[in-house]
């Protein structure tokens, strides 16, 4: 999932990478803080992830992408042979 929300200094990215962090459904994380853009990875409704980012900046957050990974499940499950 992609947002944008405004960062305006080192301690924005900071503060930013620390909530992201701390919240256990996110795997992982990339800030660019040229783009205002933060992009997460992982297990989560993404307008919950929203909504605490929200809560625990203290700013805006519009999401811009949302895109779902379903190549992982169907490798999982090839790697499985049943055996009778």
């Amino acid at each position: 999932m992609a947002m944008r929300l405004n960062l305006d200094c080192n301690a924005c990215c900071r503060k930013m990478r620390r909530i992201l962090l701390r919240m256990k459904e996110i795997e992982s994380h990339l800030i660019e803080k040229q783009q205002n853009r933060v992009t997460v990875f992982g297990r989560f409704t993404p307008a919950d992830v929203a909504i605490k980012i929200r809560k625990k900046m203290k700013r805006r957050v519009e999401i811009l992408e949302i895109q779902e990974f379903i190549g992982h499940v169907e490798e999982i499950k090839n790697n499985f042979r049943v055996i009778t």
